[in-house]
């Protein structure tokens, strides 16, 4: 199975796209496909459930109720924590005095996302947060699994059978049991979905309307989803206006749109697909005003949709971070790592213990150092042409003497 995401900026029409998207995978190839939106309310005038049901051929949609999964999840907790709430002599919640807390809706989607995949769908397409939010979403699991390791390493955990002794010694109760196999099931779930994000069958699509602030926000986001190392298989711009007019307004702003797009092309291709849709002269409001964008074409061609449906084009890999061995020239490894668009003013990194700590514009990144650079030292980094290029040193006292 595969999982298209699809982003983009504010406004630019991502919830169109993405419906777009999953019909015409729909009409071109056999098999089932499913579309996931957090969006409240109807999606071009199609009413959508929590359960997947049938929007056309070949197509079922779900709204992923966020709040729902809130209150699950909440409630869950609560009654794991039952034991502890009771001695602090705590009031328990009940389900209708939950109200959905900011952020909650990012792990209702990501849930929602790992759950289809044991569904029997061909292709899942999923209506995502605008790009700032869907690079900090896609980062979440990740990142957490990094907290929950630091908070209470697997160690700890292991120890757990000694926790009855330790509490006689010390006179304390230690950590309640069900705290260890909240965090082993976050794990888990967590893994589940980092795994599921870094598979070769999930790419994204990016979203945007030409023109010079989709430009700034877009190299931005682009620099941002190479930090994560996110697969962009193709930038959609859509609301394409006709090139040629009469109308002189309308020219200027063809001719606007026109520049951008040369910059796009420029910038995104050949790594990343850039296809036009044009604009409908109004906003679609059912799904019959799809047929008119012009998505079919890009699937049939093999790229739209391209992970599998509907084409031959194989999804492509995310550039590596590939370690250059120039000890035979100067002595050093170097660790290229691709950010293009990123900015030498606004790039810095840190090296703490066998982590580096990498900072673009607004997005920020803890890596794991791989083994062979663990026994360097950093000696020097810089930013050429969208590579960030890191140098190390061996270190004498933990590098092996060659005699």
């Amino acid at each position: 199975m595969r999982t298209v995401l699809v982003t983009g900026l504010g406004g630019a029409g991502r919830t169109t796209v993405a419906v777009a998207t999953a019909l015409a995978a729909a009409r071109t190839a056999p098999g089932r496909v499913l579309l996931l939106s957090a969006e409240p309310g109807d999606v071009l005038g199609t009413a959508l459930t929590t359960t997947p049901a049938p929007v056309a051929d070949g197509l079922s949609a779900a709204r992923i109720d966020t709040a729902a999964d809130f209150r699950a999840e909440f409630l869950n907790l609560q009654d794991r924590a039952g034991t502890v709430l009771d001695l602090l002599g705590a009031a328990r919640l009940a389900a209708e005095e939950l109200t959905e807390l900011p952020g909650s809706s990012d792990f209702a989607l990501l849930k929602a996302v790992t759950t289809a995949q044991a569904g029997d769908w061909d292709l899942v397409v999923v209506d995502m947060p605008p790009v700032r939010e869907a690079i900090a979403l896609l980062a979440l699991p990740e990142q957490l699994r990094r907290y929950l390791r630091r908070l209470l390493p697997p160690e700890r955990q292991a120890a757990r059978a000694l926790r009855p002794v330790l509490a006689q010694l010390a006179g304390v109760p230690m950590p309640a049991h069900w705290l260890y196999e909240a965090v082993a099931r976050w794990d888990t779930e967590l893994a589940a979905v980092q795994s599921l994000l870094e598979s070769p069958g999930l790419t994204v699509r990016v979203v945007a309307e030409p023109g010079p602030s989709a430009a700034d926000a877009l190299r931005t986001a682009r620099t941002g989803l190479a930090l994560h190392e996110v697969r962009v298989d193709t930038l959609i711009a859509n609301r394409v206006l006709p090139r040629h007019s009469a109308d002189t307004w309308l020219a200027g702003l063809a001719a606007q749109q026109e520049k951008t797009l040369h910059e796009w092309y420029g910038e995104w291709a050949p790594a990343t697909t850039v296809r036009e849709i044009p604009h409908a002269g109004r906003d679609p409001q059912t799904l019959a005003d799809l047929a008119p964008l012009g998505v079919d074409a890009e699937v049939d061609a093999g790229v739209g949709v391209g992970v599998g449906v509907g084409g031959t084009e194989p999804p492509r890999a995310a550039t590596p971070w590939p370690i250059e061995d120039l000890r035979a020239v100067d002595g050093t490894f170097t660790w290229a790592i691709p950010l293009p668009g990123a900015v030498k003013e606004e790039t810095g990194l840190v090296r703490r213990g066998d982590e580096l700590l990498l900072t673009v514009g607004p997005f920020r990144r803890i890596v794991p150092l791989p083994s062979a650079l663990r026994r360097c030292s950093v000696s020097g980094a810089a930013l050429t042409e969208g590579t960030l290029r890191v140098r190390f040193t061996p270190d004498p006292g933990l590098w092996p003497r060659e005699d």
